[in-house]
């Protein structure tokens, strides 16, 4: 690990941190030239990909399923936190699946799962993106899935 200040190539890890809801290892190092501190953070690189609905592939990305559940989360009962935390368990999830690809679509209903168990608002505004609904009927039929009045 190279110092951020002088540039030099060798340094001693003086703390190690696991942070379990973002998947990553927050090291503190001190450089053996300069002897300044800095800060690292690890993370696992995950080695798969997503086949879009369009059939090309992407590189899994955990911060574009942060971003997309943070949109379908904003002003309900689920912070940010929470869904750092869902998008972690996601991501172990899949790592532990061990599989080198995923559909986008059964990405989606992960996702749409734990939303479903935790905010029915933010269940409904994924899903209305996720299944790109065409007609008010569809999102009726969703709606009533929750026992929930329609409009």
């Amino acid at each position: 690990m190279k110092c951020p200040f002088c540039f030099y190539e060798e340094s001693k890890v003086t703390d190690s941190r696991n942070a379990i809801e973002t998947n990553t290892v927050r090291r503190r190092r001190e450089c053996l030239q300069c002897f300044k501190r800095f800060t690292t953070f690890e993370s696992v690189d995950l080695t798969f990909q997503v086949r879009k609905r369009d059939g090309r592939y992407e590189d899994f990305n955990q911060e574009k399923l942060i971003k997309g559940m943070d949109m379908a989360c904003r002003h309900t009962s689920i912070s940010h936190q929470q869904v750092r935390s869902i998008s972690a368990k996601i991501t172990a999830d899949l790592m532990e699946r061990q599989f080198r690809e995923i559909d986008a679509v059964e990405l989606g209903e992960i996702i749409m799962k734990h939303l479903h168990d935790l905010d029915q608002i933010a269940y409904i505004r994924f899903a209305c993106v996720y299944k790109r609904f065409k007609r008010v009927d569809e999102l009726k039929d969703a709606l009533e899935h929750f026992s929930i009045e329609t409009i």
